[in-house]
């Protein structure tokens, strides 16, 4: 390969990119305007695995059982890695795209179609992989399971934030779901003969508050009522509560997972009542592979973008992407869309997810990841780098 090769082949990219602009915005506008939730995005993948197909790529719809989880393939040449880049696209109940997975998507588009149209790879495969249910369902644990990442050398994707940044981490979590069983009663003439799943769920909230006191730094435990009874005049026969425990090990979530299930229990005998737990899909907390982050970083600053480090407390959240991080080396680096400091999962955030500054980072995301998937398959010593850092965070 001729030096002249190397230095065109990141500026047809970028090209290819910025030829698709008005493509990509509108897109991640339409994506935005019709939300579908986890495991409900049946427009949202169509359209994707369409627009993949239709500029070459060989599509796989439906994969590891899932109606909405698609595949797409093109091959440069025999041999070679394999290079996956991730499209998220479900939204949040109630709050749409407040995430910004509609941007992921535009963005992943992007960087695909620029990459097969103007890379200069003689071998390797690359894949586009439609992830649903990131928001709670877990898509990529069930397409890690059903060997959807096997044989795939690095992953990568981008998720919009307040602040860009290539190398920040998330918490582990695990998720439960508690359901009360007491019995019911006409709460003003027989109340003495009623025992109330809603106080036992109440109390449930009242115990872990206490055990907040007695954790460790960052942890998380959050929860709601889902199911508090039917009337006021009649004793809850049935409650129901959802948790979420979070930190940034995932041996600890598990001991934590335990406490809170013990505050249910307890809370549950106190009142006369008993509780059953329906455990979730766990997600991993984030493996940064720090080769691929640093050439992301520099195509990220190529661009004029101020790469920034993550904040050293706090400001972290949990994605199955963790699990898939765990697995092969991979990145989910973040690009600014909000003034830092602006949470997402708000209406504020949904606003910006369709905004002006929204959608400019569409462009500079797909660009670095195209770049830096381009010298994943032209550059072998990056490749080795990042494999080679994989295999010894392993072993530790």
């Amino acid at each position: 390969m001729t030096a002249e090769t190397l230095r065109a082949a990141p500026a047809a990219i970028a090209a290819a990119v910025d030829a698709q602009r008005d493509e990509l915005r509108d897109l991640a506008l339409d994506l935005h305007a019709h939300p579908e939730t986890a495991f409900e995005e049946h427009r949202s993948a169509a359209k994707l695995a369409h627009m993949l197909r239709e500029d070459g790529f060989d599509v796989d719809e439906g994969v590891a059982g899932l109606d909405t989880a698609f595949v797409a393939r093109h091959r440069f040449g025999p041999g070679g890695p394999r290079i996956a880049l991730l499209a998220e696209y479900d939204a949040l109940p109630g709050l749409g795209h407040a995430c910004g997975h509609n941007l992921i998507s535009a963005a992943c588009m992007g960087a695909a179609r620029a990459l097969r149209r103007r890379s200069d790879a003689t071998a390797g495969e690359l894949l586009v992989v439609g992830t649903p249910a990131e928001e709670g369902g877990g898509g990529k644990i069930i397409m890690l399971d059903q060997g959807v990442f096997d044989g795939v050398d690095a992953a990568m994707m981008f998720h919009p934030g307040g602040r860009t940044m290539t190398t920040r981490g998330s918490l582990a979590a695990a998720r439960v779901t508690m359901r009360f069983h007491g019995r019911a009663a006409h709460a003003a003439a027989a109340p003495h003969v009623g025992i109330n799943a809603l106080d036992a769920c109440i109390q449930t909230f009242n115990a872990i508050n206490a055990l907040r006191q007695h954790v460790r730094d960052e942890t998380r435990i959050h929860g709601i009522i889902t199911n508090g009874g039917e009337a006021a005049n009649i004793t809850p026969a049935f409650a129901e509560a959802k948790f979420s425990v979070r930190h940034r090990r995932f041996e600890y979530v598990q001991e934590l997972l335990e406490r809170v299930k013990a505050c249910a229990t307890g809370a549950a005998t106190s009142v006369g009542a008993t509780v059953t737990f329906e455990d979730g899909l766990a997600y991993a907390e984030r493996r940064v592979n720090g080769a691929l982050a640093e050439r992301f970083g520099a195509h990220l600053e190529h661009q004029g973008e101020r790469v920034l480090q993550p904040l050293s407390v706090g400001g972290v959240g949990s994605s199955d992407f963790g699990n898939l991080s765990q697995t092969l080396p991979a990145i989910h680096p973040y690009v600014a869309i909000v003034a830092e400091g602006t949470s997402a999962h708000t209406p504020e955030f949904a606003v910006a997810a369709a905004s002006p500054d929204g959608l400019r980072a569409v462009g500079i995301a797909a660009t670095a990841l195209a770049l830096t998937a381009n010298d994943l398959f032209t550059d072998p010593t990056l490749l080795a780098r990042v494999t080679a850092e994989f295999a010894q965070e392993a072993t530790v």
